[in-house]
């Protein structure tokens, strides 16, 4: 056969590994463009270039080149083009025109020109002129509009080649089938020893799918009815059956092959559907498996080496852009816990996206989905040590003789807490809390760092005085826990009314990472007087995440939804948060971000608690109740206390909950007093002693909590 030159496009960023794949099919690469490869190829191989290639988008065929930008030029070099010998009169043809970047021109309008010299070549031939049908169109001519040039092709592919034919059902932000398949090319899959593939957010299943036809040998053209050539004059059948048959022998023999584990999952039942009907659809679902879950429960090492490939949610599909960093961070996390050793290629909307999940990676390419600049962030998965915790290291110096009683509480204090710390695997903790009268601070461990609150001294003590010996406290803090001041965050905390302990006293928005039991949550330990964690609260969180296995939870003025993040990484089944403030649910969405949960099966309700609670028709398991002491927020109708309204809070929290479920309520009022009489339907059952953990000893009426029962469930 005689050699032609040919134009393979594709998406930008493509073109090299493009290439590649062009010469494994059989042409000669002559020179790559943006978004094209020119090569030099047999009929044959042109054939098998629109079979075989699986990242192109089109095979051109060059009809001719005119050097000038022209529409009227193009139209008379078109009239003398003999289009009859391309295609017959009962075929439809359609024009499509695009320019290169920076090129000013309307596309339409060439498109425009260049059919009317069709028609009007045909008509000078035969007499007669050639249907248009820019929706299914037999034949399609693509016009290449260049600064100064004009390139006439003829389009062998007929609709574009990602279409592969087995999509079936499309997700949301869907990913291209050549995109899908250049990451897991550049991954080294199917050639590099992998003995599994994952993708743990696979949406409508496009990596699946074609990571299991390429290690099946499946031609992605295979599955297509229709090729642009096959109304095209010079069209060979017999060379083309030819090149069809072989396909076909191929896939059969890919079948016969021992086959590596491939693995999806998605916590979306609809997504998951989808990916299930176009693995079907493409002759590989009896290859593939996939569950219903979240990406928190990656699995651990189910092979050796293995590829984890996804495109987690982001954009359209995730909603809150400033939420997806988190899911990202997750997918790293979870990947150095449980999957170290293995290879990795994950798509980003945004390179800050690619960089949180923290992998030592091996390169990145910028890429186009669609109209969308992506970025796929290649990478090898370390091995993460085990967190223990952290052990604070005393500097040398010398402390001031006023400070030094303090000293030596805060050692003895670290001591212990440390060896409880580690014993039950507590990376937060309160460390001191005003023990000496002289030094009034609070002292809470966050991982690593400390976070300090000075409490108002009374009226009656000279501020200078008291400010002086709060710089000592710092000092002193600094020198015992052996931490350079950025490690440590001051505040000052008096007492407050309302809402004012959830409004902001800065705007840093810089969150810190932190571990509790299985959960990753954020602390802010600068803006707000309270730090998105309740620390005190650690006993009952810990009590709820180990009910919570195929249970419902609710949970009643949710703050920044950690008592739902346990519930949920404990198993719930679903998990409802309620809160006024949006700010802090957000907060709550970013935290289940962090630890791999999907929003599917967890509601988060910015609303007043008491008139939701009211038309609220559902019923659940377990429920947890902290309210604040006082509030008068704008958003609310009214004031709330919890002094006067916690018997109506109980009595209609406790019409949402099932036979056999548990009600837990907790209070931070010091003077609050349980009206149980009022409530003779319902069993108060006072379980402080066991919400109260090692660091609060000292300090056991920072709360109170009960278990809520109704009488007849004894």
């Amino acid at each position: 056969m005689s050699l032609s030159t040919w134009v393979v496009a594709c998406a930008d960023g493509l073109e090299s590994l493009l290439a590649q794949e062009c010469t494994e099919i059989g042409a000669n690469v002559i020179r790559q463009e943006p978004s094209a490869v020119w090569v030099e190829a047999d009929l044959r191989t042109a054939y098998n270039l629109c079979l075989w290639s699986r990242l192109a988008s089109r095979v051109y065929k060059p009809l001719f080149k005119l050097n000038s930008a022209s529409p009227d030029e193009m139209y008379a070099e078109a009239l003398d083009y003999p289009w009859h010998e391309l295609f017959d009169l009962d075929k439809t043809f359609a024009v499509r025109a695009v320019a290169t970047r920076g090129v000013v021109c309307h596309t339409q309008y060439m498109a425009l020109r260049l059919k009317d010299a069709v028609v009007d070549c045909f008509r000078q031939h035969t007499g007669e002129r050639p249907n248009i049908d820019p929706k299914a169109s037999d034949i399609n001519l693509h016009v290449l509009i260049q600064p100064e040039s004009i390139t006439v092709s003829l389009d062998m592919s007929g609709e574009s080649l990602h279409r592969r034919g087995y999509r079936r059902m499309i997700g949301e932000a869907p990913l291209k089938e050549t995109l899908a398949a250049a990451i897991l090319r550049q991954a080294g899959w199917p050639n590099n020893d992998f003995q599994a593939l994952i993708d743990p957010m696979c949406g409508s299943g496009t990596f699946l799918t074609e990571a299991a036809l390429m290690y099946g040998d499946v031609a992605p053209g295979l599955m297509r009815d229709y090729f642009g050539f096959l109304a095209w004059q010079g069209h060979d059948q017999a060379v083309w059956e030819a090149c069809w048959q072989e396909a076909r022998q191929r896939q059969e023999q890919g079948q016969q092959k021992t086959w590596p584990m491939i693995q999806g999952y998605d916590a979306d039942p609809e997504a998951l559907r989808a990916a299930q009907k176009n693995c079907q659809a493409a002759g590989v679902a009896q290859f593939i498996t996939l569950n219903l879950q979240d990406l928190s429960q990656l699995p651990n090492k189910p092979a050796h080496y293995g590829l984890l490939v996804t495109n987690p949610p982001y954009g359209e599909r995730l909603g809150e852009d400033d939420t997806a960093i988190y899911t990202y961070k997750a997918v790293g996390r979870l990947a150095r816990e449980r999957l170290g050793g293995w290879h990795v290629a994950v798509l980003a909307a945004k390179i800050e996206h690619a960089d949180a999940l923290g992998f030592e990676h091996l390169h990145t390419q910028k890429l186009r989905n669609g109209d969308l600049t992506v970025f796929a962030r290649h990478g090898k998965v370390q091995t993460v040590p085990v967190l223990a915790a952290h052990r604070f290291v005393e500097v040398e110096g010398q402390i001031p003789v006023e400070a030094e009683a303090f000293a030596n509480r805060l050692r003895k204090n670290i001591q212990h807490s440390y060896k409880q710390a580690q014993r039950e695997g507590v990376y937060c903790y309160r460390v001191y809390d005003a023990d000496l009268p002289e030094f009034n601070v609070a002292i809470d461990v966050y991982g690593e760092v400390l976070h300090v609150q000075e409490y108002a001294p009374p009226k009656i003590i000279d501020p200078e005085k008291a400010a002086n010996r709060f710089k000592l406290a710092l000092q002193v803090i600094r020198h015992i826990f052996g931490l350079h001041r950025d490690k440590v965050f001051i505040k000052v905390r008096a007492q407050q009314k309302g809402t004012q302990q959830y409004e902001r006293v800065n705007q840093r928005n810089k969150y810190h990472e932190v571990q509790e039991g299985k959960a990753r949550l954020l602390v802010n330990l600068t803006d707000y007087l309270d730090t998105g964690l309740f620390l005190d609260h650690r006993p009952i969180r810990t009590k709820i995440a180990q009910q919570a296995q195929d249970k419902s939870f609710l949970n009643l003025f949710a703050y920044t939804c950690s008592a739902s993040l346990h519930a949920a990484l404990g198993g719930a089944t679903k998990t409802v948060s309620v809160d006024l403030s949006n700010t802090y649910l957000n907060w709550g969405r970013r935290n289940f971000a962090l630890n791999g949960l999907a929003e599917t099966q967890h509601q988060f309700i910015e609303a007043d608690v008491m008139p939701w609670l009211a038309q609220c028709k559902e019923s659940f398991d377990v429920i947890f109740i902290d309210p604040p002491t006082f509030s008068n927020s704008k958003k609310i109708h009214g004031v709330f206390d919890v002094q006067r309204d916690h018997i109506e809070l109980l009595t209609l929290a406790m019409r949402l909950l099932k036979p056999n479920g548990i009600c837990y309520f907790s209070t931070n009022f010091k003077r609050f007093e349980l009206q149980q009489d009022a409530m003779n339907y319902l069993k108060l059952h006072e379980i402080s002693h066991e919400t109260i953990g090692f660091d609060y000893k000292r300090n056991t009426k920072i709360h109170r909590c009960w278990q809520v029962d109704y009488v007849d469930n004894e």
